[in-house]
């Protein structure tokens, strides 16, 4: 193995190293989440019906939505990386 390679090696394993720190499994649900996470979540909640300043209607208002949510979710086809 010629010098250039090696480094070309050494290149690409850094770069997946850190591509696998970077990025949070999707699958883990303890993984923190990002602000575009959390406002895709917020804007699926709002479109199922849940609305953030209803406080007379807040428990029901939102475990309303979240079953949607989770419903809409569970019927959609799985995304691929």
């Amino acid at each position: 193995m010629n010098a250039t390679s090696r480094i070309m090696l050494g290149a690409l394993a850094a770069c997946w190293a850190a591509s696998a720190f970077a990025q949070p499994l999707a699958d883990d649900p303890s993984a923190p989440k990002t602000r575009a996470q959390v406002r895709y979540e917020l804007h699926a909640w709002i479109a199922a019906g849940y609305d953030p300043n209803d406080w007379i209607n807040y428990p029901d208002n939102a475990m309303g939505a979240g079953r949607i949510v989770a419903q809409r979710r569970a019927d959609a086809p799985p995304t691929t990386h």
